[in-house]
């Protein structure tokens, strides 16, 4: 008697190649930017300008990323991620150059604002890219890896930003816009092979039947069905106050006030070692979040870097502020990678979600909008300790809606035991049906 065959196992997913493209760049994108965050603010004042004036400037990025994120998912879900992406980065670069030769605070509001407009079209493409080619086991561990790419860059770029200031303000921006079109040479070549590789892999399963019908793209008023979307709203505005807003506008400036003495290298070492908390918990936080959920690593990293952020303006120590900029960078590098994957659980594999994911960056873009021109307003109305102790209630606001959310499993999608006939990137599936050819569930569901 024959004993019985064993059951196959679960394939292990591979990151798409696509993905890889994208991870590459965003170091580059990381290290120049963290190289013109700790002095964009201060560039600002040199201007003669008030300490809300100068928090305008971080601002009126994001409020050009929240006019033209609309636009952007359109964009992606008619030209493809690729196109947006690449001409994205190109328009950040010139806008960032031309911040380098600003002449006046009103011609590096307009500057600094043009450059919105680039960094929304590839952020969403990106996450459009990332949501619709990642396996769904390996999600979180996807986007752990993005943000980490993020991160390394910047906990070079604010040191390197620092040492440059002696430099003066512009070379810095100079810098970064060369940084930008690197990135963009690098993903318009990689993916112009990629793109080449996947058509002469399908040329011939074009010829065994008619094309299936174009993925429909998800709607927002779809996601928003679902909880998880809805707290995802509510925690990206709260970071976006938090973490993109206020640590970015109001940490150099309050640096600046308390400790007068190399304030310029102390502001980036700051921003350096709260990515390096990031970074310390990315390494980790991705798996942790695919094997149990999003739902408690948002709510723990949320919380813990909400605290952080609040008890910094109390601070009158450097040992202090590193200590908490530390702790903060591991609070929000525990939740990013899980929030991040939440919403592409959302979108999933078998729709694209370009307006979605643009509505997700509206969110976190309106933070950013409103997070440091409040806090400029209470440092100059107040001090500084008003400044941080909102901030960390809002993170906590943000914890809290995502209280309300069911416990869910890490991911709406079930491992696949065998690859997928049409699992190739770039390769459409048809409308309403998931890798696996069933029914996909309604946005949110488990």
């Amino acid at each position: 008697m024959t004993s019985p065959a064993p059951s196959p196992s679960p394939v292990r997913p591979t990151i798409p190649v696509e993905i890889r493209v994208l991870i590459g760049a965003a170091f580059v994108i990381a290290i120049g930017f963290g190289i013109i965050a700790p002095l964009l603010p201060q560039y600002a004042s040199s201007f003669g300008v008030s300490v809300t004036a100068a928090s305008v400037i971080v601002s009126v990025f994001a409020f050009t990323r929240l006019l033209f994120a609309p636009l952007s998912g359109r964009f992606t879900d008619r030209l493809g991620e690729p196109v947006v992406y690449v001409g994205g980065v190109l328009i950040v670069a010139v806008s960032t150059i031309l911040v380098g030769l600003a002449g006046s605070y009103e011609q590096l509001l307009v500057y600094r604002a043009l450059g919105g407009i680039g960094s929304t079209m590839f952020t969403v493409s990106a996450m459009s890219l990332i949501a619709r080619l990642a396996p769904p086991e390996i999600r979180g561990r996807i986007s752990g890896l993005y943000a980490t790419a993020f991160l390394l860059g910047s906990i070079a770029g604010p040191v390197v930003g620092g040492l440059l200031a002696g430099f003066g303000y512009r070379l810095p921006f100079f810098l970064y816009g060369g940084a930008l079109v690197v990135a963009a040479a690098i993903v318009h070549f990689s993916l112009a092979r990629v793109r080449r590789r996947a058509a002469l892999s399908s040329a011939g399963a074009e010829d065994e039947g008619p094309a299936p019908a174009p993925v429909p793209a998800l709607t927002v008023r779809e996601a928003l069905d679902s909880p998880v979307y809805r707290a995802a709203l509510v925690s990206g505005f709260a970071n976006g106050w938090t973490n993109f807003g206020v640590r970015v506008a109001i940490l150099p400036l309050f640096v600046a006030h308390v400790f007068t003495q190399h304030s310029a290298e102390l502001a980036g070492l700051s921003l350096a070692v709260f990515a390096a908390g990031n970074a310390a918990v990315l390494t980790f936080s991705g798996r942790v979040t695919d094997r149990y959920g999003r739902r408690g690593p948002v709510i723990v990293g949320l919380a813990v870097g909400s605290v952080a952020m609040g008890a910094m303006g109390f601070t009158e120590s450097v040992a202090a502020l590193l200590a908490l900029s530390v702790v903060a960078g591991m609070g929000i590098g525990f939740m990013n990678p899980a929030q991040q994957a939440a919403v592409a659980d959302v979108v999933g594999q078998g729709r694209s979600g370009g307006k979605v994911l643009a509505g997700f960056q509206m969110a976190t873009d309106l933070g950013a909008i409103i997070g440091p021109v409040l806090a400029g307003w209470l440092a100059d109305l107040w001090g500084y300790q008003w400044s941080f102790g909102v901030a960390g209630a809002v993170g906590l606001v943000g914890v809290t809606a995502w209280l309300l959310v069911p416990a869910r499993p890490a991911s709406p999608e079930p491992p696949r035991t065998a690859p997928a006939a049409d699992s190739r990137p770039g390769a459409r599936r048809r409308p309403g049906l998931d890798q696996r050819g069933s029914r996909r569930s309604a946005p949110g569901a488990d």
